[in-house]
């Protein structure tokens, strides 16, 4: 039962940060104008739901229960994020480096589960594996256009 426990902690420590990214990609949406990024930050937080989902079902065959909680820096990150989008007027740079910014703590988190890889069976290391490349994918289609933004200045 222990090892199940641990499991579950370890999975719903990648739960509460695609609960994070749910949240902000739905707070960046509406912070922006711009009709490619709402389509971007709608489809991102899409993928983490669905993220979610996977990892929720693997806690609950373990007969744990998954959070509906974010992360503390989480909470602390979106507060800065409507800050500075009330400063910078809704600013596309600013709310993609924002979105960079979310995007590096979601693969951290996600590297130090995979740290913990002895403490988990096979098929959740290729799961967890699996999501974040997808996750790295967003993050560099974030960081491109970041810097596509930066270079037309």
């Amino acid at each position: 039962m222990e090892t199940n426990e641990k499991i579950n902690d370890l999975l719903n420590e990648l739960v509460q940060i695609n609960n994070d990214r749910i949240e902000g990609y739905e707070r960046a949406g509406k912070e922006t104008e711009d009709s490619d990024l709402k389509s971007l930050f709608t489809a991102m937080a899409s993928k983490s739901r669905l993220l979610k989902s996977e990892l929720g079902s693997e806690i609950t065959n373990r007969g744990g229960k998954y959070t509906e909680g974010t992360t503390t820096s989480g909470k602390a990150f979106r507060v800065w994020m409507d800050l500075k989008a009330a400063m910078t007027g809704k600013d596309r740079k600013a709310i993609l480096t924002s979105c960079e910014f979310g995007e590096d703590a979601a693969l951290e988190t996600y590297d130090k589960v995979l740290e913990s890889k002895n403490d988990l069976p096979a098929n959740l290391i290729s799961l967890i594996s699996q999501q974040r490349q997808k996750l790295d994918h967003d993050h560099k289609q974030v960081k491109t256009l970041r810097d596509t933004v930066m270079h037309a200045i």
